[in-house]
């Protein structure tokens, strides 16, 4: 069998391999990354790498070649109408390349969504649909350690956790969940043609997040709830980059609303006693 994984030295696709190595042999893993030189880590470990970019057709038709399964991992790219068109070409890669089941990293509950982002996801679904080729969707929420990182240790610090989230419930998972999740899709059978809805398992707000601080640290810290305007200049004053802002205001718009609310049972069937809940993040960054 060969697996083919794409973005293989990004976050989220190393980690898959890791998870994979332990699964397979080396000789069925093939990785494809758009700077191959960044892979010799890989390479030395006697894992075949490719190049392979989803802005060059030709490129992820030749990396694509012989694949039994493709792990498609969405591109990160903001702008969302290249990122449709990025989709697309790397799908009709895929099936010219006549690759057995593609496996591919969408946003959870993208029905539910009103940003964007969730309409790039969904068209990209489609796209799968029309291949006819078998595929699993892999819907991931928001990783934890966008919300659960260093950076919480100055909230602790000033005794305050602030957002303009409002009491909106949402819920996360760590990036190695989700690699462990697309891993045993990539080394089992039975998932083909299912679209799993990888969240955790209990929503939370960011009252809920502050009470974990002040209980791990010690030190009381309370959420406080803003206006937009006046969260983008907290998040300036904190020092993130200012084109980064307004997206970021989005996202805690969205929360607000309750569409990052929904939970599901699929991750933890798929990965078990691994899945990581935020109190386990949160003890563990301090």
């Amino acid at each position: 069998m060969s697996i083919v994984v794409t973005g293989a030295t990004g976050g989220l696709g190393s980690l898959v391999v890791q998870y994979l190595l332990k699964r397979v042999p080396t000789s069925e893993i093939v990785v494809t990354v758009r700077h191959p030189e960044k892979a010799a880590a890989l390479a030395e470990q006697g894992i075949e790498v490719r190049y392979g970019d989803y802005d060059d057709p030709a490129s992820l038709q030749k990396a694509f070649a012989g694949a039994d399964k493709l792990l498609l991992i969405s591109s990160s790219l903001l702008d969302d109408t290249a990122r449709i068109r990025q989709h697309a070409t790397a799908i009709e890669a895929a099936k010219n390349a006549k690759v057995g089941h593609i496996i591919y990293t969408g946003v959870g509950y993208a029905e539910k969504i009103s940003m964007t982002l969730a309409q790039v996801h969904l068209a990209s679904e489609q796209a799968l649909r029309t291949t006819g080729i078998p595929y699993t969707i892999l819907r991931n929420t928001f990783y934890t350690h966008l919300y659960v990182n260093p950076g919480l240790k100055a909230a602790v610090e000033r005794g305050e956790l602030v957002t303009s989230a409002g009491n909106g419930k949402l819920n996360t998972a760590t990036r190695s969940n989700f690699a462990l999740a697309a891993a045993t899709v990539l080394t089992q059978k039975g998932h083909e043609n299912k679209i799993y809805e990888l969240t955790g398992s209990q929503p939370w707000t960011f009252d809920d997040l502050a009470q974990l601080l002040s209980q791990v640290s010690g030190k009381k810290v309370v959420h406080r709830s803003v206006s937009e305007s006046e969260i983008g200049a907290e998040l300036k004053q904190l020092g993130m980059p200012e084109d980064f802002i307004p997206f970021q205001i989005m996202i805690y718009r969205t929360i607000a609303s309750g569409e990052f609310a929904s939970t599901s049972n699929d991750l933890q069937k798929l990965i078990g006693s691994a899945y990581t809940p935020i109190e386990a993040s949160v003890r563990e960054l301090f």
